[in-house]
């Protein structure tokens, strides 16, 4: 990392937040500033209460986004996970399958049918990592041709196999679809795999969004970041 962008350390006694707030105040006024085209001044000068990791306080937006993808895109035929979420009815799990991927450190997130969603659940996080946008199922599947990624539904449909055992591609696609309806019919009909979560409650099936959860997690403990991209954590 160039010197000048090195994160460092909150200021050993920032001005106190209200109770209850998250983040860090302003940076007192008796220390000097950080040096570095990564910090903004107006969360220098106001405080920071975002969601990000300490090492990202006081950061901008962008050079935060600009980082993460230095640390995490995978070099030339590496192992990558990238995200799809079909979208016919304003899902509100749209946005909780976002953040969890951000987390996790995926990259793309590609949303397919209508361009608006319910951000509401992504709380932020979707400002931090790259969206793409595709009208038609057949839009999706010349970017994974594209990208030599395997377009893996996640369903419990007959024939899909369990999580559990089944060994993930490194270049994995992984398409979720809305809670009430699962996958469509047309894009059933172009996934190289399918996979399903093994239950043994009595319900049918869990949450689209906390099943998104489990899958990218199981992606992402086979297949873990670059030692690099920990650095920072």
């Amino acid at each position: 990392m160039d010197e000048s962008n090195k994160p460092v350390d909150s200021p050993a006694d920032p001005v106190d937040l209200a109770p209850g707030t998250v983040g860090v105040g302003p940076w007192p006024t008796d220390e000097p500033l950080p040096a570095g085209s990564q910090y903004d001044p107006e969360l220098l000068r106001d405080g920071d209460a975002r969601n990000v990791p300490d090492h990202y306080r006081y950061w901008r937006l962008d050079a935060i986004r600009d980082d993460l993808d230095r640390l995490l895109q995978p070099g030339p035929g590496e192992p990558t996970l990238e995200i799809a979420i079909e979208n016919v009815g304003h899902d509100f799990n749209t946005g909780s399958i976002i953040r969890t991927a951000n987390g996790l450190g995926v990259r793309h997130i590609h949303i397919v049918g209508r361009r608006r969603f319910n951000r509401r659940g992504a709380m932020v996080t979707d400002r931090y990592l790259h969206l793409h946008y595709h009208p038609e199922v057949r839009d999706l599947v010349a970017y994974a041709a594209q990208q030599e990624l395997t377009i893996v539904g996640m369903d419990n449909f007959p024939g899909a196999e369990p999580l559990e055992t089944v060994v993930l591609p490194p270049r994995t696609l992984m398409v979720f679809g809305e809670e009430s309806q699962g996958l469509t019919p047309a894009m059933q009909n172009v996934l190289e795999r399918l996979v399903q979560i093994t239950q043994y409650g009595s319900t049918r099936s869990l949450n689209v969004g906390h099943a998104a959860a489990i899958s990218i997690w199981a992606w992402r403990r086979t297949y873990p970041p670059r030692p690099a991209s920990l650095a920072n954590s």
